[in-house]
């Protein structure tokens, strides 16, 4: 597995990185769900994330990959749900790391996530602040926000944060041209969520979810050509070797997935002709998407 700098941040990540979001469903069985979870460690994947929304998953993580925990760069996200504390408050990112630590069993969290929260919530009183004095007091490694549009680019605005994360992929190019790069250029280290774009070409018709409804509808219009390649493959290429991209996450409850993306990468990027064909297509009928999925 191919293995990256996160930007600056000190830390280096697998190009393939796990959503552990399936970890957290209670349909998944504690032991299924360990199997999975040390499979990715084995298939040569370094970089874990989750969030306190992913139901159990934090917690599964820290039982089952405690005796691992140096074996893998942890991703976590916060701003909500500490009980009896107002979201999006300096408390709540102050306690709310406290708890993450807890649940994941581990002395340090390596990349914590404002998640998605939008300008003005980012600007208020004190909450960069908070993240700021945990990652000083060395509870967590990199300072970081997860999020698309304009709450990335106030977030990279304010220069305090080491990661971002977005959504990168066929459908969703918009950030390849602003938020990424601007990462890119300072140095900051880039995760890409949505690399399958949810798998619009799995249905012959429009969706009835809004995210995967807009990106099927965007799939017609750009009308790419695959080249002799599954979707899967062409999707996860295009994003794992976009410029500025350190690694896209991809959640599974299936080791056979996982191992066949791992393989996928092990291909490389994708031709510079098919690349440049895929951003063209975007540019070309990037007309009236707002960018919000």
């Amino acid at each position: 597995m191919i293995q990256r700098p996160l930007g600056n941040s000190g830390l280096t990540v697998s190009a393939l990185g796990f959503g552990a979001g399936p970890v957290g469903s209670e349909a998944l069985g504690d032991s299924d769900a360990e199997a999975l979870l040390h499979g990715v460690l084995d298939a040569g994947i370094t970089l874990i994330d989750t969030a306190p929304s992913y139901g159990v998953s934090e917690e599964r993580i820290g039982r089952f990959l405690g005796a691992r925990r140096r074996e893998f760069v942890l991703s976590t996200k916060c701003g909500y749900g500490v009980p009896g504390v107002e979201d999006w408050t300096p408390e709540c990112i102050t306690r709310g790391v406290d708890l993450a630590l807890q649940r994941l069993r581990t002395d340090v969290i390596d990349v914590l996530h404002f998640h998605s929260c939008p300008p003005d919530v980012l600007h208020r009183p004190g909450l960069v602040e908070a993240l700021t004095r945990a990652v000083q007091a060395g509870k967590v490694r990199a300072a970081a926000y997860s999020g698309d549009n304009a709450g990335l680019d106030a977030a990279l605005e304010t220069g305090a944060f080491a990661v971002v994360q977005t959504s990168v992929n066929l459908f969703d190019q918009r950030s390849l041209d602003h938020g990424v790069a601007k990462a890119r250029e300072r140095g900051v280290g880039v995760i890409a969520k949505r690399p399958l774009a949810n798998a619009p070409w799995r249905f012959p018709g429009r969706p009835y979810a809004h995210d995967v409804g807009e990106y099927w509808e965007r799939m017609q219009r750009m009308a790419l050509q695959t080249d002799g390649l599954d979707w899967p493959e062409l999707a996860l290429r295009f994003t794992a070797f976009a410029p500025g991209v350190a690694t896209c996450i991809v959640g599974t409850t299936r080791l056979d997935n996982l191992r066949a993306n791992a393989r996928t990468l092990e291909q490389g990027p994708l031709p510079e002709a098919t690349f440049q064909a895929i951003r063209d297509a975007f540019r070309r009928h990037d007309t009236g998407w707002d960018g919000v999925i």
